[in-house]
Parts: C-alpha cells; structure tokens; sequence
C-alpha cells in the first residue's frame, strides 16, 4: 500500500487539516460508513459537544479501520458532515490531533440534519490497504 498526499503549489495551501490531493495504490480499498458520536451500545455520546462528538466518530473510525488491520494513516478521504459550519475549528482540531501528518483529502458539508437529532457531525471515509 502507498499513499501519498499531495499540496500542488498552484493550488491553495490547504486552511485545515486535509491535503488537495491523495494518490494511492494498493491491493484492498475499505468504504467505511459515516461515523456518529455513538459508543458500543448506541448510546450518543456528547450531546451539545461537538468536540466530544468529532472525538467519538473518529474513535469508531479507529474501529472500523482496525477491524480490518487498518489505521487512520491509511485515510486517503474523508467527507464530513456537519450541522452547523460554526464548528468548523472546533472540528479542525480533533481531526489534525488524530491524522497528524498523515493528512487526507476531504470534503466538508453543512447539512440541515443528520441521522439523530443530536448527532452533530458525521465522518465517512476510504482507506487504502
């Protein structure tokens, strides 16, 4: 598996925690579902708290990855859903303490709703093996 993650300089330098472009190869790609701030009975978790909510999803991305010998290094882009874009630092953050440098390419929407009414942000993502 090879990723590497990509800042053209004719591009803008990214303002987040993401990078413009991911090129990869491997053997075995992983579509992960969007994660929610739900822990292991399906209880939400941080209700109100975006960072507590970010933190949960990324943590069950762990899961998701792990399951499959994966980890958040093998990220190559993520989407993620947000109910109100005022979270956007908050979100930026947690997401740059969890992928390091290992950043990958991402989209991110402001969305009316999401699955639960308290669910504040939702991450989707695609890894490379």
């Amino acid at each position: 598996m090879k990723i590497n993650r990509i800042n053209p300089p004719n591009l803008p330098v990214p303002d987040g925690p993401f990078s413009q472009m991911v090129s990869a190869e491997g053997n075995r790609w992983l579509f992960i579902s969007g994660q929610v701030a739900v822990d292991e009975r399906g209880e939400v978790m941080g209700k109100g708290d975006i960072t507590v909510q970010t933190t949960q999803a990324l943590e069950n991305l762990k899961k998701a990855l792990s399951a499959e010998g994966a980890g958040l290094s093998q990220v190559a882009k993520v989407t993620v859903y947000l109910t109100d874009m005022a979270h956007r630092q908050a979100v930026a953050e947690v997401r740059s303490a969890y992928f390091g440098e290992a950043l990958p390419a991402s989209t991110l929407v402001e969305v009316k709703a999401l699955a639960h009414p308290d669910f504040l942000i939702e991450i989707e993502a695609i890894a490379i093996l």
